[in-house]
């Protein structure tokens, strides 16, 4: 692994764990050349997996891509790392448990829905907004009424 401070190629792992229900390895690691530490992490490459999207254009998928989205869907509202973390984690083993080579867009849309109705109303309409496209301010009411909210 390469120091990302110095560069060099030779480091020693100081600590081993499993994280992310097993899913991944976290690695500490410290170069042998400038001692800094720093964190990998490993897991298991998944084959081929395309996202079928909505103009039929097909791309690969990304944890980092459904990590990213959560994250904005939650920017200031009171949702530890973890949460968001692990909400990942559940969508991307059933995605990968489900479809073999290529999952539409919009499963993947229904199950952060889900997953967000369930840890933060805020962050579902934030997310259903950009998932659904919304348009006009109603479409906001229409979605709030929706959750049982009071506008």
């Amino acid at each position: 692994m390469r120091c990302p401070k110095c560069g060099c190629q030779d480091d020693k792992v100081i600590d081993s764990r499993a994280s992310r229900e097993g899913a991944t390895i976290r690695r500490r690691r410290q170069c042998l050349g400038c001692s800094y530490r720093f964190t990998t992490y490993e897991e298991v490459e998944r084959a081929g997996l395309a996202v079928l999207k909505r103009d039929k254009r097909r791309e690969e998928f990304s944890r980092e891509k459904l990590l990213s989205g959560l994250k904005k869907a939650c920017q200031k509202r009171p949702i530890s790392p973890k949460v968001i973390e692990d909400l990942v984690e559940r969508i991307v083993n059933e995605v990968t448990d489900k479809y073999e080579r290529e999952v539409p867009a919009e499963a993947i849309g229904k199950l952060v829905m889900e997953g967000l109705r369930q840890i933060d109303e805020v962050a579902y309409v934030r997310f259903a907004s950009v998932y659904r496209r919304f348009a006009e301010a109603t479409d906001f009411v229409h979605e709030v009424k929706k959750l049982g909210g009071k506008t």
